[in-house]
């Protein structure tokens, strides 16, 4: 029979491993084979700065986690070696992230299943939603998008100040830059 100590300690990992996944907008399982401490290190900063928290826990405390909160059908992935990756706020980060490792990777690192939103997703779903710009990336392009007319107009204006408001045609520009070279020549 198991230590209560032990016991208390593992029920509590489940308790809080349950929270973190009630409370994720997405989740990502991984199964990860002999990759090295420096890229483990590498990974553990990229999933730090997307905001995505990572961790490695054995399957059976994921299993009941799991079942916990209702994803059932993610407990046929819990074999072998597993890590999550869980965001709360960005539910593409997790995917993005782990996507890179996977195809810098290779075979040592691959996505096995996860959720987005409460929907359980297969491994080649979650490496298409990856593929999805990040949200600050379209913002910038929606952005650039509406200033693209604006620059446009400025850049006209001042064309037009720089001629001192006249307004020449593209046909009569040549013939105009000739007369203004050839006016200096005159005097």
């Amino acid at each position: 029979m198991a230590n209560a100590n032990v016991l208390t300690q593992k029920q509590a990992i489940v308790a809080e491993l349950s929270e973190k996944l009630r409370g994720a907008a997405s989740g990502v399982l991984v199964d990860y084979k002999g990759i090295t401490v420096a890229e483990d290190t590498a990974l553990r900063a990229e999933m730090r700065k997307a905001n995505v928290e990572y961790g490695v826990y054995k399957n059976t405390l994921l299993s009941f986690a799991v079942k916990n909160v209702g994803y059932d059908e993610l407990d046929s992935l819990l074999s072998g070696t597993t890590s999550i990756a869980v965001s709360a706020d960005d539910a593409i980060a997790p995917a993005r992230v782990v996507s890179q490792y996977s195809k810098k990777l290779g075979d040592r690192f691959n996505i096995k299943g996860g959720f987005v939103d409460g929907k359980i997703l297969s491994a080649d779903e979650l490496m298409k939603i990856a593929e999805i710009p990040s949200k600050e990336a379209l913002v910038a392009s929606v952005l650039g998008t509406m200033l693209a007319p604006i620059t446009a107009l400025a850049f006209v204006l001042k064309q037009v100040a720089e001629r001192g408001g006249a307004v020449v045609s593209e046909a009569e520009e040549p013939a105009a830059e000739a007369a203004e070279e050839a006016a200096p020549a005159a005097e």
